[in-house]
């Protein structure tokens, strides 16, 4: 009995003994693997390995994962587990939790895992700066957008992925936008945006610089969204009439006007719109009267209303005016000066024939004396 008893005191002592030895193994391991994961994957890799270089793109929402298996497929780091176990556990600062920050990094396998764990926190983007003039459609600064390199052509981050976006139910419920796409929302500006950015995150920044911008136009304060999206649309088209910005106030007075009174706004620039952005044509070198007669909610030449969307995405100088157009009693206005960009405006329909004609016409603007 007693020999039994020493005997399993003898097993239990020799598999303790085993165990400590296995769990001293892989604590030494252990140790071994993290001063081997920190290291620069270049050093543990022999004398001869080539100096590997890599700009890793971090877009806003990017995961810690995504981007270590990114620099694991191009020969950054050892491994993306070695980076991900320091930045959920915050290996290298455990006074505060790791955050990665978009924006553009140079990194190299010479680098070591601690100074790539700062780095990815430091946030240095790298700034593609896009100036869009006024007066461009959503596929217009998209192909701007495109041109200055800003999308990385995958699935999610294109023209047509921003195009798409554009028209999406969920960003018009997001701002409140009462329309069918953000056309006439994408404020004309210049830009300061970062590489590998997403699409949303881009259609974002022009809308809120938009709503940013028309905070300041008091008579667009506390409207509904429906009335603003009119005003944007009249704009969208003043925007694309106008050439002189003295004058853009009083373009929206003749459209405000014809609408007021049941009358077409006849304005070109929407039947350009349809060629254009509807039919994909090339832009015409003129329209012509099969032009006018396309079946289109668009054409203003059919219709005695605004059309369905904004054809353009105006400025502050098309939106003010549209917002507060003055009170005139034009009806009718004519490119005469191609050079200064100036119109002659018209109260009737003879004197707007006159003016064409390069005769004189009712061109001066009075203010209406207050009631």
């Amino acid at each position: 009995m007693r020999q039994t008893v020493k005997k399993r005191k003898h097993i239990l002592l020799a598999s303790f003994c085993w165990l400590l030895a296995v769990v001293m193994l892989c604590c030494v391991a252990a140790v071994a693997l993290f001063f081997y994961a920190i290291k620069p994957a270049k050093t543990t890799s022999g004398k001869s390995a080539a100096l590997c270089e890599y700009e890793l793109h971090v877009p806003n929402g990017m995961s810690v994962m995504q981007a270590a298996i990114e620099l694991e497929e191009h020969g950054i780091i050892h491994s993306r587990y070695f980076l991900y176990a320091a930045a959920r556990y915050n290996l290298f600062d455990r006074t505060k939790p790791f955050n990665m920050k978009s924006g553009a990094y140079k990194l190299s396998n010479a680098m070591s895992l601690e100074e790539i764990y700062y780095l990815l926190q430091t946030g240095s983007p790298e700034n593609i700066k896009v100036s869009v003039p006024e007066g461009l459609t959503i596929t217009k600064v998209a192909a701007l957008l495109q041109e200055a390199g800003l999308f990385t052509d995958s699935e999610n981050n294109s023209q047509d992925a921003f195009v798409a976006l554009c028209h999406s139910q969920a960003l018009l419920d997001e701002y409140g936008i009462a329309s069918s796409s953000v056309e006439g929302y994408l404020f004309p500006d210049t830009y300061f945006f970062t590489e590998g950015m997403s699409v949303k995150d881009i259609a974002r920044t022009f809308l809120d610089n938009f709503f940013e911008k028309i905070s300041s136009i008091d008579s667009l304060s506390g409207i509904s969204r429906e009335a603003l999206n009119k005003k944007i649309v009249l704009a969208s088209i003043v925007e694309r009439e106008y050439r002189r910005a003295d004058e853009a106030p009083l373009i929206a007075s003749v459209f405000q006007n014809r609408l007021n009174n049941g009358i077409g706004l006849y304005s070109c620039a929407t039947i350009e719109y349809i060629i254009t952005e509807i039919e994909g044509r090339p832009h015409p070198n003129k329209i012509t009267y099969e032009d006018l007669k396309i079946d289109s909610p668009y054409n203003t030449y059919k219709w005695a209303e605004l059309p369905p969307t904004a054809i353009s995405n105006p400025g502050l100088v098309a939106i003010k005016a549209a917002a507060n157009p003055p009170e005139t009693d034009y009806f009718y206005f004519v490119l005469t000066n191609p050079e200064s960009g100036s119109h002659t405006f018209s109260k009737s329909f003879e004197g707007h024939i006159k003016a064409e004609n390069g005769l004189p016409s009712e061109n001066l603007y009075t203010k209406p004396a207050a009631k």
